[in-house]
């Protein structure tokens, strides 16, 4: 290794390329600012991130297209400077919660009860779907909330403050928990309704409580399957009730003579 710029280390791939990594220290940390292609864009990298640590003054908006830096470390650097406090994910801890940016002008809001998870599960997006790598597996983290993968905003759940990137746990509310499961403001009060989708949705009935919809939809399942309809359909886990008060539900609740006629098509 061969240092050719004050915070700049040549090194070298595997196939003989040669690369510069960028670094500075700061309150006795080292801190890795990349690789560059050239030892200029490294050294330059690290005057930025000088600057970025000893200037107040800067700030996330601050950031432009133009810096040689790459955003996220822009951010983990100013969080660093102001909170005391380094996380390699870009992230800036606020007074009783944190943002996690993608851009100057986008970003989520957490509690901090999340700040050690976000800290070290970088989220990735694709349009309104946020997910994180976890275990090999992509993690949607809407999951965190007990929102399932086939929700709907606005259906199933919805933000309170009407900020779809504020992820605070009193802004999300569930309306809905179950699959085929829709909460309906009635005259007659709260009412759960249980829909199935075989060719065209299909009502299988409406009830009092949000678990009797559930298990009439699972009943409804069972009846479909029996009859030889093939289709995946995804029951619903109810995991707060016994197998003896599950049975009694399933056994009482009504199902939609709909269905059945179906059947009989």
């Amino acid at each position: 290794m061969k240092q050719d710029f004050p915070g700049v280390m040549t090194a070298q791939k595997k196939d003989g390329t040669v690369y510069y990594r960028s670094s500075i220290t700061y309150r006795q940390k080292h801190i890795s600012l990349g690789s560059y292609p050239s030892a200029l864009l490294g050294h330059t990298a690290y005057l930025e991130g000088t600057r970025l640590i000893s200037d107040y003054s800067l700030s996330i908006n601050d950031y432009s297209d133009d810096n040689c830096l790459p955003f996220e470390k822009w951010v983990c650097l100013i969080n660093f400077r102001d909170n005391q406090i380094y996380f390699s994910t870009p992230i800036y801890v606020r007074k009783k919660y944190f943002d996690y940016y993608f851009s100057p002008e986008e970003k989520l809001k957490f509690d901090i009860d999340d700040l050690f998870y976000y800290s070290s599960h970088k989220i990735m997006r694709r349009g309104r779907h946020f997910f994180v790598a976890d275990y090999g597996m992509q993690i949607n983290i809407m999951s965190r909330y007990g929102i399932k993968n086939y929700a709907v905003e606005g259906r199933d759940f919805r933000f309170v403050n009407e900020d779809n990137t504020d992820f605070r746990y009193e802004n999300i509310e569930i309306l809905n928990t179950y699959h085929g499961v829709t909460r309906k403001d009635t005259k007659n009060g709260i009412r759960y309704v249980a829909k199935i989708h075989i060719n065209g949705n299909y009502t299988i009935g409406s009830y009092a409580s949000e678990t009797e919809a559930a298990i009439a939809y699972n009943k409804a399942v069972d009846i479909l399957k029996k009859a030889g309809i093939s289709k995946n359909f995804s029951p619903n886990y109810l995991e707060n009730l016994s197998p003896s008060t599950y049975a009694d539900i399933y056994t009482k609740v009504h199902i939609s003579k709909k269905i059945t006629s179906y059947l009989r098509v």
